[in-house]
């Protein structure tokens, strides 16, 4: 047989359950997106022609 939780408990664990999830993928997002960013380079370089650049 088994043992039933009080409901008052078992709907706050439940709470507490898809708070920390939430939490959890909330933060895998953040790192994701942090990380993608780092390797991206921020600006591409000057293309190395040998001429002097031309201003107006």
């Amino acid at each position: 047989m088994t043992k039933k939780l009080p409901s008052s408990l078992g709907g706050k664990a439940a709470v507490a359950g898809a708070a920390i999830g939430s939490a959890a993928i909330a933060a895998a997002l953040l790192y994701a997106s942090k990380r993608k960013a780092k390797n991206r380079p921020a600006q591409p370089g000057p293309i190395p022609s040998g001429e002097k650049p031309e201003t107006d």
